[in-house]
């Protein structure tokens, strides 16, 4: 559809600013905010107490739902820009949110970089295997499924714009970070959650959450079409070895050590569907292509950063 928008360069010099449009901006995307210089923030939240706090930050404010698509319209042609962090809805194998954002953004001149933060879940079980950035995908919960529809429709957007947008798809392990609200396993550790005994045990993957924002940052503007990228630091750490980890730097004891057999008795569902994929992710375009540093080369540095640990 031809646009009814001049292009960036055609405008006025005071709106040839580039403006980044962040959906979902929560602690991440706040993290990318704080990054930012240069550019006009926008930002979609369906929360009107969410309003004061954004324009706090220097953001424009955004009020729309992805649940209800009339309330995206405002959206099309306003972000050179777009960092989409919103997680799909929780049920379901598609995500209607982001059918619902593309077709808002499919009006008007498109962005010319699009970010998506997906999940290394999209993988499936590994069996513990290492992963490079190109492997196929291999979804085994409906939690996961719907990540996979959500990449293939904003590659969808940009293939049927002849790929002159740059969508580049992160795909993200466990978050954390000390100053991130349940962003450590303190809580777990106290709570005396099990783990799993060694010979069941699982590889997992870990990212601070200030590394995260410098790729989302970084993929804007170096992320190669239609590119897949696995955001994580260096660790290579059995799930059980994670948490003993993180049981010394903060003076608890370590996890109680359990058998497959009885986690699938004791362990929730939720928390068992992470116990259930082994996998070891490598971050070679990361580094080679978005040329990330890592501030946190491993957990165990960017857990200790927090100015609680016990370090006697």
């Amino acid at each position: 559809m031809p646009s009814n928008q001049p292009p960036l360069g055609a405008l006025p010099a005071r709106f040839r600013r580039e403006r980044l449009l962040i959906i979902g901006c929560g602690d991440v995307g706040v993290r990318v905010v704080r990054a930012q210089r240069h550019v006009r923030v926008l930002a979609l939240t369906s929360n009107s107490a969410r309003v004061a706090e954004l324009r706090a930050l220097g953001v424009t404010p955004l009020l729309g739902d992805l649940d209800q698509p009339a309330t995206l319209k405002r959206l099309a042609g306003l972000a050179t820009r777009v960092i989409h962090l919103a997680p799909p809805p929780l049920r379901g194998s598609t995500d209607p949110r982001t059918q619902a954002l593309t077709r808002a953004l499919s009006v008007r001149t498109p962005p010319r970089s699009w970010v998506y933060g997906s999940t290394s879940g999209v993988f499936g079980d590994c069996a513990g295997a290492w992963v490079s950035d190109s492997r196929p995908v291999n979804p085994a919960t409906p939690r996961a499924m719907r990540r996979v529809d959500a990449e293939a429709r904003q590659r969808h957007y940009a293939r049927l714009r002849g790929n002159a947008v740059r969508v580049s798809v992160l795909r993200i392990p466990g978050i954390y970070a000390p100053d991130r609200e349940g962003g450590t396993p303190r809580e777990r550790l106290l709570r005396g959650a099990p783990v799993l005994q060694r010979a069941d045990d699982v590889f997992t993957n870990h990212i601070h959450a200030d590394d995260l924002a410098r790729a989302c940052q970084l993929a804007l503007w170096r992320g190669k079409t239609q590119r897949a990228y696995n955001v994580n630091d260096d660790s290579s750490l059995l799930m059980g070895d994670y948490f003993d980890m993180a049981a010394g730097l903060y003076g608890l004891p370590k996890p109680p050590r359990i058998s497959r057999a009885q986690a699938q008795v004791d362990v929730p569902a939720m928390q068992l569907s992470f116990m259930s994929e082994s996998r070891r992710m490598l971050n070679t375009r990361m580094k080679r292509e978005l040329r990330l540093q890592l501030r946190y080369a491993d957990a165990k540095a960017g857990l200790a950063s927090s100015p609680t640990i016990n370090r006697t």
